[in-house]
């Protein structure tokens, strides 16, 4: 039996490898393609996808429907077309950021009012960014270039663990640290234990599986359970609370602005930053539909909500 173990394993990571070595010669074209052909490709990609495969298309109409009940089948289509080619633009910038330079990514990520964010550095405590999959959520991890402290990504790991050792070595690269969902509590808890200084980032609007003590609320006018691992790790820490309002200004460029949620964590009533963090979420999402991540099935335990 052990010896089968041993045989499984040697014969998944062969064939990991062999996803990863097919794979990283197109990772690598498509970094190296410049940002003005860049664009061209992805809406030739976008035609493919939308147009022809229809990829995950009955998933985003029905996001599209239970977020905006009053739109009219006209304006949710426009919001529909308009999505799939920032899709297919930040796809392909994820890509390009393995063959960018530490000035091109400054010059097209850009951050306002940092010191909303940095005056925690100032007090020797961490502090915690969160955002959406809304606009270019994965740039956000060149904040790190604009402060002190290191700056950690809470992530999802990929299944290939080559292919995640690439996007561990791409965000290296531009002052961003990955940290495992899986172990994010574990390693912050022994970093604040040796006195680390650090900013944690969380993508805070996925959908968590509903347990008996889950968290549910309106989200974008369905009631769905919602993380609040962000709240209790600054509650906990006492770090620092700042929401990221990124914008797109036009393809390929992007401008962030922090606000600050809260600075006083421990004082604060349960539930009332991660209400806060939801609540300027959904007005981003109202104001530009078309920068939020329509293709994860956000509302898939809706049906399951407790009755109030």
């Amino acid at each position: 039996m052990f010896q089968n173990q041993i045989y499984y394993l040697w014969k998944n990571l062969t064939l990991q490898k062999i996803v990863y070595f097919l794979a990283y010669p197109i990772i690598y074209l498509l970094a190296s393609i410049p940002f003005s052909f860049l664009y061209v490709l992805s809406d030739f990609i976008r035609f493919i996808i939308y147009n022809l495969l229809g990829y995950r298309k009955k998933v985003v109409r029905a996001n599209l429907r239970k977020a905006f009940p009053d739109k009219s089948e006209k304006e949710l289509k426009w919001i529909e077309q308009k999505f799939y080619t920032h899709f297919c633009d930040i796809t392909l910038e994820a890509f390009k950021t393995f063959k960018m330079n530490t000035s091109e990514m400054q010059k097209r990520m850009v951050f306002k009012n940092l010191s909303v964010l940095t005056q925690f550095e100032r007090e020797n405590r961490s502090a915690i960014i969160m955002c959406g999959h809304y606009s270019s959520w994965e740039w956000m991890m060149s904040v790190g270039y604009n402060t002190q402290s290191k700056c950690y990504g809470i992530y999802t790991p990929i299944m290939n663990r080559y292919i995640n050792q690439l996007v561990i070595k791409i965000r290296k690269k531009h002052k961003g640290y990955l940290i495992s969902r899986y172990s994010a509590l574990k390693e912050i808890e022994s970093m604040e234990q040796r006195g680390e200084v650090s900013i944690y980032g969380f993508a805070s609007d996925q959908s968590p599986r509903p347990k008996p003590k889950s968290y549910w609320r309106p989200y974008l006018s369905v009631k769905v359970p919602v993380f609040v691992g962000a709240e209790l790790v600054a509650k906990k820490h006492n770090s620092g609370v700042v929401y990221a309002r990124i914008n797109r200004v036009k393809r390929g460029f992007y401008e962030v602005h922090f606000e600050l949620i809260s600075d006083q964590p421990q004082k604060e009533d349960p539930n009332r930053i991660t209400d806060t963090f939801t609540e300027w979420l959904e007005q981003d999402v109202y104001c530009d539909p078309t920068q939020y991540l329509w293709t994860h099935n956000r509302f898939k335990h809706a049906d399951k909500a407790p009755v109030d």
